[in-house]
């Protein structure tokens, strides 16, 4: 217990302080307090995990400790709250500001796309349009005639000036008019009803000096990811937008800096600071400038999330100018505003727009996947379930466009993650954590059509409602999908082991020990017979419960009989080519994998130990880590983590003549068990579980390797010495 003790301070202390901290021993000392008054908050659950194995135990240490991730991206319930219309002031109006370049062979069907959206605008309103002496023959041809039939004034430019040049000109004429000023790109597209809830801030409150709608490329703004931009249609943008109109337009968000694409600008601010500096020519950086000069001044900028406005990006400029004025004038802000850069990390570190994304990011999958939006209910603690998640979702993410995954176990108790694409075609991530599952409720209802998995609900505080809370997310037509990963939906023991970490057989309601019974967060005790009732309606109501091995399917064909399971194995993620064994030397027993205790710890340690006492016999090689509370002898090599492509490479360079994989548990399927088949090697397993069935069916291929007895686990010598013959590539030929 000490040790254990020892060893979890040590990782509490890694995870609270800089690593170029981690080597001064004055540092730990003062975290000590801390570490201690949270430890003895814990105590009983530490207890009752040392004790039961219970994991929803050890879940709520880690959340008491703060071991799990440092994400601070909580849901905001402001954003579903209801709201009273906007009320615009007497005679309100809007001005807008649009400079225009398009370049030869430049998308001229985008700018009168653009101009109609802008003609639809729902309050009183007049456009300054700058055109900036484009080379398309054609665009100064259409201008003239479009403000010719609106409420339009065109400046042309007779030589390029450049967006700052273009604006400033505009500015200084739409200053002429008392209405706020909204800039707008040639290629943003405005939507239905816009004005209002753009503007809205700027009439409710005199200190605000900007507002930017949310976009699929808006900088920080940007949906479903802040700094990523999203490819969008014209269509799709609409269908978000219907989404964005519901959302609270008081929950406005305080930012670094607005993004110029679509950018009301209050009359007040503009009083203070009339232009942009035109040290930005020929455009980037402008708008942060004239926000952080403005904020000085006391104004604040914000962005609504109950506005979707598409922006199709980087028209005025080629792809390389434009990285290069990125750099450059990124230079000059860096210059000015020392701080700015902390501050737009300390922004997407908390994201306060996280809630939005993601529910615009949910509506964006619903007009844009290829089909039901998959949503996977997954915990947090990693392992074999979390590799299958990931395969999972890239193959989710090519064939349908996002996923979403609800975990439990982290330090709320949900964390939703939308996984979508983004315009350059890798993967992205929206985080957002709530303690209700009405939220998820809520942030989901727009998706019509779903594809449900369970994989794995280890560490949630609550387990036993959440088929019941999964179920409810139903609607015709959506599939629903059980994963067998472990055996958490027939026994809250999602191994089922006993005391000892000993396997007795599928747990009997009627004589279930402890270990086989959880308690609800207000100490109500939940008895097997009771777990198996609720998680009994998912695996019933389930399409498929995907079993990975026949052992598992067995246990779970027992507990379930209705239940429909089907027989998958997985694949091995990655080939792993055969070894040459070694002709002689002395036998090197290899461990493969991460052992808790479940999968074999305690036979680690006395292995070792056994080998030490050897002194020149069998030497130990452990390729994975070890639980805390164990240790290995100086004598035996602990490599750590591995790559499963590198496993040939290790197997020689340690000189590994057998395979042991010690886990005590059934498991579901043994990833680790066909990797050591793969070698060639001899391989011992327990005979019980995936494990057994793998090495089973390799026996019967001639595959050298052996079976052995639960009771081998107590006896280190029986298993050296049945390592040792089947290391010697002789006796078994």
């Amino acid at each position: 217990m000490y040790h254990r003790a020892r060893r979890l301070f040590a990782l509490y202390a890694a995870w609270h302080l800089p690593a170029d901290r981690l080597a001064r021993r004055h540092d730990r000392l003062r975290l000590l307090p801390g570490f201690l008054w949270r430890a003895t908050r814990c105590l009983p659950q530490a207890l009752r995990w040392v004790r039961h194995r219970d994991p929803v135990a050890r879940a709520r240490v880690k959340q008491v400790l703060g071991l799990h991730g440092r994400d601070t991206r909580f849901f905001d319930p402001r954003l579903f709250e209801p709201q009273l219309p906007a009320r615009p002031p007497r005679g309100g109006g809007v001005t807008l500001v649009m400079p225009v370049y398009t370049p030869p062979g430049g998308n001229a069907a985008l700018l009168q796309q653009a101009l109609a959206r802008v003609a639809q605008t729902d309050l009183t309103w007049r456009i300054v349009l700058v055109e900036d002496a484009s080379p398309h023959a054609d665009t100064r041809t259409f201008l003239r005639d479009w403000a010719a039939r609106h409420p339009a004034h065109l400046i042309e430019n007779t030589a390029n000036l450049g967006f700052v040049g273009s604006v400033n000109r505009g500015l200084d004429l739409a200053r002429t008019w008392d209405d706020p000023v909204v800039l707008l790109n040639s290629d943003a597209l405005l939507p239905p009803d816009w004005a209002p809830r753009l503007l809205r801030p700027l009439w409710e409150d005199a200190s605000v000096g900007s507002v930017t709608p949310l976009s699929n490329d808006a900088e920080l703004a940007s949906v479903p990811e802040a700094g990523a931009a999203s490819p969008i249609t014209p269509e799709a943008a609409l269908a978000i937008d219907r989404i964005a109109a519901g959302l609270n337009a008081r929950a406005w968000v305080p930012t670094p800096a607005g993004v110029g694409f679509c950018m009301a600008l209050s009359r007040q601010a503009l009083e203070v600071v009339p232009r942009f500096d035109e040290v930005f020519a020929p455009g980037y950086g402008e708008e942060v400038d004239w926000c952080q000069r403005t904020r000085a001044a006391g104004f604040s900028h914000v962005y609504t999330p109950a506005l979707y406005v598409a922006h199709v990006g980087g028209q005025s400029f080629g792809s390389t100018r434009k990285q290069a004025l990125i750099q450059r004038n990124s230079e000059v802000i860096s210059r000015r505003y020392p701080g700015f850069d902390a501050e737009v990390q300390g922004f997407v570190k908390r994201d306060p727009l996280a809630s939005a994304r993601l529910a615009l990011g949910l509506a964006r999958a619903e007009v844009m996947r290829a089909g039901p939006l998959p949503v996977t209910l997954a915990h947090s603690m990693g392992g074999g379930a979390e590799i299958d998640l990931q395969r999972r979702l890239a193959r989710d993410l090519q064939q349908v466009g996002a996923a979403l995954v609800i975990r439990v176990g982290g330090p709320c108790r949900f964390l939703l993650e939308l996984h979508g694409v983004r315009a350059d075609g890798s993967a992205g991530v929206t985080a957002v954590q709530t303690a209700d599952w009405a939220d998820v409720v809520c942030l989901l209802a727009p998706v019509t059509r779903r594809a449900l998995v369970y994989s794995c609900a280890v560490g949630d505080p609550d387990p036993v409602t959440l088929p019941g809370f999964f179920l409810a997310l139903r609607r015709a037509g959506d599939s629903l999908t059980v994963l067998m990963h472990d055996y958490f939906p027939l026994s809250p023991n999602h191994i089922l082991l006993e005391e000892g970490e000993r396997w007795q057989g599928l747990p009997d309601p009627a004589r279930a020990s402890v270990r086989h019974t959880t308690h609800r967060p207000d100490g109500a005790c939940v008895t097997l017979a009771d777990w198996r009732a609720h998680w009994g309606r998912l695996l019933r109501a389930a399409d498929e419960v995907t079993c990975f091995s026949a052992a598992a399917q067995a246990l779970v064909t027992q507990t379930y009989p209705q239940a429909h399971c089907a027989l998958r194995p997985h694949a091995l993620p990655v080939p792993v080519p055969a070894v040459s064994r070694p002709s002689s030397g002395r036998p090197v027993l290899g461990l493969l994998g991460n052992l808790a205790p479940h999968k074999g710890a305690r036979v680690a340690a006395v292995l070792g130990r056994a080998c030490a006492r050897s002194g020149a016999g069998a030497g130990l090689v452990l390729l994975g880590d070890l639980d805390p509370a164990y240790r290995l002898p100086a004598t035996a090599r602990h490599h750590g983590r591995y790559a499963v492509d590198d496993l040939a490479a290790l197997t020689a360079r340690y000189g590994i003549t057998c395979w042991l994989i010690p886990s005590l548990w059934p498991e579901t399927f043994s990833f680790t068990t066909h990797e050591a088949l793969a070698t060639g090697l001899p391989v011992m397993t327990f005979d019980l579980g995936g494990q057994a069935e793998a090495l089973r069916a390799a026996l019967a291929q001639g595959a050298p390797g052996a079976l052995l007895p639960l009771d081998w686990a107590d006896d280190p010598a029986a298993l050296l010495s049945l390592a040792a013959r089947l290391s010697d590539a002789r006796q078994v030929a």
